[in-house]
């Protein structure tokens, strides 16, 4: 019964792995180079993030596995090796609402926007206004901000320079700003700064809608987080009050169940995940010639 029960861990670890890794974006490996180091494999092999990002998710899994060998050593329940750290790992990320980028995208545009207007009403044309705007872009779009005006200084043609800073920010928003600006850049500055002050305006309606949206999103997730959190201590309190009540599950095929249980229960939770990410919206800047 316990080749039963480890079978059924390392299933339940194996298919949680195959399903996030499946799910997930990944770039090809370059296989130039020699042979990676130990710490470069393992990097590469369970996709840990850089930075201290990395470095937490090592930390909980090492412990997630102290207290998983140590649940196993004094109940016998040989699939709490891999279910505690798969759980300490996963829960928080499945149990998170994916982060919308497109909100603060959107108010890094609207900053940047209403200081173009500001300067325009000054009387300085389109190339000159990009210019200035670098001195107060906001950080989300400092570095493209910065890179569009290096290329201005280098005599890039404005309307190329800012068809090249709409293909870096990849963003249908970011398209609805920076064709106005590539359209006044050809036409000239004349009634540019009343376009871009309704355009500022728009975003703003943009985001209070975005925002009215990002908070319907976010109810699910606080539902199922305190259902699993109840849910959990429920169980725990029950385990420590009446052991008894879970004998059925000490057995090889009781702990086969408990992990089909389990990763089912996962499962759900990567599914709304999933569902409750963003859709990719076409851009209207593709495909421009160069």
């Amino acid at each position: 019964m316990t080749s039963v029960a480890a079978l059924a861990g390392l299933l339940l670890v194996g298919g949680l792995w195959l399903l996030v890794g499946g799910l997930q974006r990944r770039a090809p490996v370059s296989r130039r180079g020699s042979s990676a180091s130990p710490a470069q494999v393992w990097a590469r092999w369970s996709r840990r993030p850089a930075g201290p990002r990395g470095r937490r998710r090592d930390v909980v899994l090492v412990l997630g596995l102290a207290a998983g060998t140590a649940v196993a050593a004094a109940t016998g329940w040989l699939i709490a090796l891999p279910l505690v750290p798969v759980l300490a790992l996963g829960l928080p990320y499945l149990l998170t609402a994916p982060r919308a980028r497109d909100i603060a995208l959107l108010e890094a545009l609207d900053r940047w926007v209403r200081s173009l207007s500001a300067t325009l009403a000054t009387g300085k044309s389109i190339t000159d206004a990009l210019r200035i705007s670098r001195r107060t872009a906001p950080p989300l779009l400092a570095d493209e901000v910065e890179t569009l005006v290096a290329r201005l200084n280098n005599r890039w043609d404005t309307r190329e320079a800012l068809l090249r800073m709409a293909d870096a920010l990849d963003s249908p928003d970011a398209d609805g700003v920076l064709a106005p600006l590539i359209l006044a850049a050809n036409r000239g500055a004349n009634g540019a700064s009343v376009t871009l002050q309704a355009l500022a305006d728009s975003l703003q309606a943009t985001l209070a809608g975005r925002r009215a949206i990002e908070v319907e999103r976010s109810k699910p997730y606080v539902v199922v987080r305190q259902v699993t959190v109840i849910s959990l201590g429920t169980l725990l309190v029950a385990f420590a009050v009446s052991p008894d009540f879970f004998v059925a599950y000490r057995s090889g095929i009781g702990q086969l169940v408990l992990g089909v249980l389990l990763l089912a229960y996962l499962g759900s939770l990567l599914l709304m995940r999933r569902k409750a990410q963003q859709r990719e919206r076409p851009r209207i800047l593709v495909g421009a010639p160069r």
